[in-house]
């Protein structure tokens, strides 16, 4: 983290259109997990718009069909289940040549029920963080053949809920707490991109992670029927707003394809800006990125510890 953090002429109001406007990304090869619903939809769809060959890898095939049809452009659908390795391994084996943009936006909230992944792990840590760390790791190459990729780690101000805890990131003694879970796996999003700068930028990958924005989308589908009214009062009170799907996928967007980005890694933004760190959570839509989520110490443990969980070297 730079003591001065990066300002864009982008904001809360902006959308994924207007922060990729003027970009060509003809000749690019990008990969959207989740392109098939929500933020995921409209950041492929501003990618595809700029020229870029988008690929939407997605768990509902049929639905990703659908939305490749509604984008437009060159886009491609395939499979891919990031809570199962297998999965994960089948999706890299299939992928060839360079890779320019890889957009680890898909994710599950705040599953109710302590459920497990078919590899043995909490299911949103095993989804949200364990899986694309295993995509990225086993595109490594692909995005090395670029020669100037970027990786966008999409996380969220849930982050500021709970830290890793490495001791025990399958809740196997604590008790389940269905947003700390969901915290704890999006601390790992940020930490996955501090790492990985670290590690790859010198093979010309940057990585960034980003909190889109307070959204009604699918990804709340796991929660009460009225969550989402509940969120959007509390955001009121806090005296900021929900923002639509177009607006969420703008610091996404930006990431992606930017030249305002250029040689810029292991930071988080929020609102087309890098966010500030803070050191305490005070209520929704407030902000910011805690200290823990930026740590290179821990970023380096996470890494270890991932590639042991994947069975990785």
């Amino acid at each position: 983290m730079t003591d001065t953090l990066l300002r864009t002429p982008f904001g809360f109001d902006s959308t994924a259109a207007e922060v990729i406007a003027g970009v060509d990304l003809v000749g690019r090869r990008a990969i959207v997990t989740g392109g098939a619903s929500g933020i995921g939809v409209e950041t492929a769809r501003a990618l595809a718009g700029a020229g870029a060959h988008v690929t939407l890898a997605v768990r509902d095939v049929a639905a990703g069909h659908r939305a490749a049809a509604d984008i437009g452009g060159t886009v491609d659908v395939a499979a891919l289940d990031l809570s199962d390795v297998a999965s994960v391994d089948a999706f890299v084996a299939s992928w060839t040549g360079p890779l320019d943009v890889l957009v680890n936006n898909a994710g599950v909230m705040a599953i109710q029920e302590l459920t497990m992944s078919a590899s043995g792990h909490e299911m949103q840590f095993a989804t949200n963080h364990l899986g694309h760390f295993a995509l990225a790791v086993g595109l490594h190459d692909a995005l090395a053949a670029s020669g100037n990729a970027r990786i966008v780690s999409v996380s969220s101000s849930g982050h500021l809920r709970s830290p890793v805890v490495f001791d025990d990131v399958d809740f196997a003694f604590r008790d389940y707490d269905p947003f700390g879970a969901y915290g704890q796996s999006k601390t790992a999003n940020v930490l996955f991109a501090v790492e990985a700068t670290r590690r790859w930028a010198a093979d010309g990958i940057l990585a960034n992670a980003l909190m889109p924005g307070g959204i009604a989308t699918p990804l709340q589908r796991h929660l009460p029927a009225d969550y989402a009214e509940q969120a959007l009062t509390a955001f009121r009170a806090a005296g900021t707003d929900f923002k639509t799907v177009e607006q969420g996928a703008a610091t996404s967007t930006l990431l992606a394809a930017s030249p305002l980005l250029d040689g810029v890694g292991g930071r988080y933004f929020e609102d087309c800006n890098e966010a500030e760190v803070v050191y305490r959570r005070t209520g929704p839509g407030r902000g910011g990125v805690a200290p823990y989520a930026l740590d290179p110490a821990n970023a380096e443990r996470l890494w270890e510890l991932s590639s042991a969980l994947i069975g990785r070297s």
